[in-house]
């Protein structure tokens, strides 16, 4: 099994069906397909996709959340260790001790260790997120196997271009986006993710859900772009694995190729 550095990085996007208000099925059903990615090729990092245990059951979300998250992080973090591999949970309804429910991200290394936690910045109100959750206040950055530095973004959060930028210029070389992004934005999360990677000459690893939730409809196509913008991999509409590797040391040469942070001026802009 590979570590992460300048080698390549093997990656498995779980691109899933989310059954809408139930946690127990979708726990089953998404831990059946981390089994499966890990049974059929090499794997260093797993990602799911947003909201993966209740969908956006949001009328019953105070009902359906995880606790502190403490039952998600029991099983992946099980999971993680017995596989020895690192594993970003995607995000969850997470109810914490105040009775507030946020959308979190968690992240897990090959040991099971809980290495981050980060709550959804930006609620999008389209699918009334404000209604119900509480938004996060603090950006995320952590390390996979000491070489990689990631930044945590959720689905939303890729339409607000400086949050990606913060990452990157806090050492993130590494966005990594859960998502439910539905139809008809297909050309939208295309763009926005192509564009998140090339301006900040990061790799960007987005999940993507498939399937319908009440009335809307979701269409995957989860994918993994590199810092050129390229795609290494992209997934179809179905519900299944979407494979990609990647080799870190890419970004340190594209970063040296055309300086782009170097050549800021941040005294001119403004940001308010």
């Amino acid at each position: 099994m590979s570590q992460l550095g300048d080698s390549q990085v093997h990656i498995a996007l779980i691109q899933a069906d989310i059954a809408l208000g139930n946690p127990e099925h979708n726990r089953s059903h998404i831990e059946k397909l981390m089994q499966e990615a890990i049974q059929t090729g090499p794997t260093d990092l797993i990602v799911l996709p947003e909201m993966w245990n209740t969908g956006y059951a949001l009328d019953r979300i105070h009902e359906l959340a995880d606790p502190e998250g403490q039952e998600t992080q029991a099983w992946v973090s099980e999971f993680a260790r017995a596989h020895a591999v690192n594993v970003v949970a995607g995000s969850i309804a997470e109810k914490r001790a105040d009775g507030q429910i946020y959308n979190t991200m968690y992240v897990f290394d090959r040991a099971g260790n809980t290495v981050a936690s980060y709550s959804k910045i930006h609620l999008f109100r389209l699918m009334d997120e404000e209604k119900y959750l509480q938004a996060g206040t603090e950006q995320v950055q952590f390390e996979l196997d000491g070489h990689i530095r990631a930044g945590a973004s959720i689905c939303y959060d890729i339409r607000f271009p400086e949050l990606a930028r913060s990452l990157a210029l806090s050492g993130a070389n590494m966005l990594i986006v859960p998502a439910e992004w539905p139809h008809p934005r297909l050309h939208h999360w295309r763009t926005l993710l192509t564009a998140r990677a090339i301006e900040n000459q990061m790799y960007v690893l987005a999940c993507n859900r498939v399937g319908r939730g009440g009335e809307t409809e979701f269409f995957g196509h989860s994918t993994i772009i590199d810092p050129w913008g390229e795609i290494v991999a992209e997934g179809g509409e179905a519900e299944g694995i979407v494979r990609g590797s990647i080799t870190p040391g890419l970004v340190t040469e594209v970063r040296g190729r055309i300086p782009v942070f170097e050549d800021r001026r941040p005294t001119l802009y403004s940001l308010n």
